[in-house]
């Protein structure tokens, strides 16, 4: 792996911030207090891999995106279909992880969002399948975003 330069790391740690800060801040408004922080986790992994290691494949688009989509579906079905929540909770990273390599969208992240739609409490179980898009969908779409206009003051796009 590369290293960045100074100019790389600065506007990497800004663009973590305010792509956290948005995701925060949409996610503390579709889902209240509580489920608000537990869903912040795996969207900071996220921010951590896609700002600070831009070029690995789990940081790039298809990943970001497809890894958060397979994990909430796997998550909110374990919810769904294993009536008990430490047995749920556990399927969900296996099930996830074969989901994300049948579908080649490795993101560790993805691990966490599974676990939330099973531990995240009311506000995300009431969702259901809805969670995969707000706010797992939105949240990934918000970093990506940010990541893409970040990139451009980078030495090199690796979304470019």
């Amino acid at each position: 792996m590369r290293s960045m330069s100074k100019t790389e790391m600065t506007v990497s740690v800004i663009g973590a911030f305010f792509s956290t800060l948005l995701a925060t801040f949409f996610s503390d408004t579709i889902l209240s207090a509580e489920g608000t922080h537990i869903i912040l986790a795996s969207t900071g992994a996220t921010a951590i891999l896609v700002f600070g290691m831009p070029h690995v494949p789990a940081s790039q688009p298809w990943n970001i995106v497809g890894g958060h989509l397979v994990s909430a579906f796997v998550g909110v079905s374990c919810y769904l279909l294993i009536p008990v929540d430490v047995i749920a909770a556990s399927a969900t990273i296996p099930l996830a992880m074969l989901a994300m390599h049948h579908l080649r969208c490795m993101h560790p992240p993805g691990g966490a969002t599974a676990i939330t739609a099973v531990i995240g409490g009311a506000s995300v179980h009431h969702l259901g399948y809805a969670f995969m898009i707000v706010p797992v969908f939105f949240n990934a779409i918000i970093i990506l975003s940010i990541a893409i206009s970040v990139a451009t003051f980078r030495d090199k796009n690796p979304y470019l």
